[in-house]
């Protein structure tokens, strides 16, 4: 009875250095790091990014805040909360991409990223829910109830518009960071 054998048959691992015709070594890189992607850490798309954050949240606050009666609904105290952490958030990390750019630093370290990822994940949930739980009592107060001529809907969807335009300029820097993350 003819019975097969399976055998493993080693192969070498490829040099790390290389000889041309002439005898001249070549160094072969041993691992590949991903380019600068503008809106990642440390890089000018970055920055901008960041900078939208900070001005479409401050401009939520400030809108928001501007109503006296917005402590009355508990979603739109949410919203102001969670704005609050974002541009507090975004601002830092302006101010890191900033230094970053200036004594141009990479920003590659891996545990870095993983702050960045998490904070970002973070922050662009919480101002995402409050930006739904909002324009639904807008929605609520303002095409259900028909009180907009005593509330201040004009306010309201405002403020609720640059929560979600915030969210849309986090979200990019998340997934990115996330990437990068995933990259490493």
């Amino acid at each position: 009875m003819n019975v097969s054998h399976p055998t493993v048959h080693p192969i070498e691992a490829p040099p790390l250095t290389t000889t041309d015709g002439g005898g001249v070594v070549n160094e072969v890189p041993v691992r590949v790091r991903m380019k600068d992607v503008q809106g990642m850490p440390g890089t000018l798309g970055g920055l901008l990014l960041r900078i939208c954050q900070f001005l479409f949240a401050v401009a939520a606050l400030s809108v928001m805040t501007s109503t006296k009666d917005f402590a009355s609904v508990t979603a739109f105290c949410y919203l102001v909360v969670a704005v609050a952490l974002q541009s507090s958030w975004s601002l830092l990390l302006a101010m890191v991409d900033i230094y970053a750019l200036l004594v141009c630093r990479c920003l590659r370290n891996s545990r870095v990223v993983v702050f960045f990822t998490i904070g970002d994940g973070i922050t662009s949930t919480l101002t995402f829910a409050a930006a739904c739980a909002s324009a639904g009592i807008t929605v609520l107060i303002g095409n259900d109830l028909n009180e907009c001529g005593q509330n201040h809907c004009v306010r309201f969807e405002t403020a609720t518009a640059m929560a979600f335009l915030s969210w849309f300029t986090v979200s990019p820097s998340f997934l990115l960071n996330f990437w990068f993350l995933a990259a490493l």
